[in-house]
């Protein structure tokens, strides 16, 4: 942290020591992000990179807009798919649309947490950087 006189280390994580309700949301919000960062980008029906969503049960067949209903395709999947559920075409889900879940998800959603942040969040931990660059600490 900078003021226009002095400037001030601070931690990249707090550790709490008492528990403190924090308000968090019952569910993560459903969003087309999201949806690729739970989908890891890739579409659900082949595998190549996605870059749209769609409705397993389509809204026309009265599907709804749920974690559980949404899913990361890619533009000829989902053209080829249509309206048409998964049955008519043969097709099949390698894995079932859940909503996400964990510290990570509930803490940050979809963002990438700071790497400082993995041990706190039971993730696996990585090298990290110096703190502040040499220039900074004289």
């Amino acid at each position: 942290m900078h003021s226009a006189t002095r400037s001030f280390a601070a931690p990249m994580v707090v550790r709490l020591t008492k528990f403190v309700k924090v308000p968090f949301r019952a569910t993560v919000s459903l969003t087309r992000r999201a949806v690729f960062a739970r989908d890891g980008g890739r579409c659900v029906y082949c595998g190549k990179a996605a870059s749209t969503i769609d409705h397993v049960v389509p809204r026309s067949r009265g599907g709804a807009h749920t974690w559980e209903n949404v899913v990361a395709a890619c533009g000829r999947c989902n053209h080829v798919k249509a309206d048409r559920t998964l049955a008519e075409l043969g097709w099949r889900l390698h894995r079932r649309p859940a909503s996400p879940s964990g510290p990570v998800w509930r803490v940050l959603g979809h963002r990438t947490p700071d790497p400082a942040w993995n041990a706190w969040l039971g993730l696996p931990e990585v090298d990290l950087p110096a703190p502040f660059p040499d220039s900074m600490t004289a």
